[in-house]
């Protein structure tokens, strides 16, 4: 599943093109992803100019000068393609700009989503409500995510896992993160001292921020919507090295739990 880093890194492919631009052709080519895709889409977006593009979670944010806001989730294959040479039958949302550049979302699973609510009210989302702090925002820090892990006892990953506790995280940044900080997945959430959650705090923000440089991560069908696929997976310390070598000179190790593969070094992470 695109996770933070691709979901930041597809926005600003999109921002790029649709900046202060008017969208001259809407065209929604399925009634439904996941969830039903507004039936007023095309009216409402169709002749709007985008004044801004942002990101929450991992959801896209199209803000236009009607007031309007579409949010999109790029689910487990989801991409958005920039001029693509045709259209096929994956592509479900068609996007035309006064300057001539077509976008489509393509999403082969159609667990993806489109939404649409007023711009004064995005924070109103039904999904945005429950949601903790962004990890890159400077509102997490050590003292929020200790609070937030009182007396939890539930695991370290699943923990940021939970997007009530921290928005945005997935299964591959966590698995990277904690190796970084030198903490086990399946140490206690509410056990951790302070200054190691200080530590993962540090890391969390150091390998998102590394992963959006590089463009994100390749999985499957991720790629950027200039159709450049992500790099950081180059630079994995343990997220699919089973059996590789840790930095540490232990041994990375994989065990599943909820059907997710979770991967760690024992050496190393305490």
């Amino acid at each position: 599943m695109p996770e933070l880093p691709e979901v930041e890194t597809t926005v600003a492919g999109l921002r790029s093109i649709l900046q202060d631009s008017v969208l001259t052709r809407v065209e929604p080519r399925r009634a439904d992803l996941r969830f039903p895709i507004p039936v007023d889409l095309r009216q409402r977006m169709t002749g709007a100019r985008v004044t801004g593009l942002s990101r929450r979670a991992k959801y896209g944010l199209i803000e236009t000068d009607r007031g309007d806001m579409m949010i999109f989730h790029l689910g487990m294959s989801g991409r958005w393609r920039i001029d693509p040479a045709e259209i096929g039958t994956h592509d479900h949302l068609l996007l035309e700009t006064g300057s001539g550049h077509l976008l489509s979302l393509n999403d082969p699973r159609r667990f993806g989503s489109v939404d649409l609510v007023r711009a004064d009210a995005w924070a109103a989302y039904s999904p945005f409500t429950r949601m903790g702090p962004e990890p890159l925002g400077p509102d997490f820090d050590a003292t929020r995510l200790a609070l937030a892990l009182k007396g939890k006892g539930t695991s370290i990953k699943a923990a940021l896992l939970d997007q009530r506790i921290v928005a945005g995280l997935g299964n591959i940044y966590v698995c990277e993160a904690l190796n970084m900080a030198g903490i086990a997945p399946t140490r206690a959430a509410g056990k951790i001292s302070r200054p190691r959650l200080a530590l993962l705090v540090e890391a969390i923000r150091d390998v998102l921020s590394a992963a959006i440089i590089a463009g994100g991560s390749t999985l499957r069908d991720y790629a950027r919507p200039d159709g450049e696929l992500g790099y950081f997976s180059n630079q994995w310390r343990v997220y699919g090295r089973e059996g590789a070598a840790c930095l540490c000179g232990g041994t990375v190790r994989r065990r599943v739990d909820g059907g997710r593969s979770t991967f760690f070094c024992a050496a190393c992470q305490k």
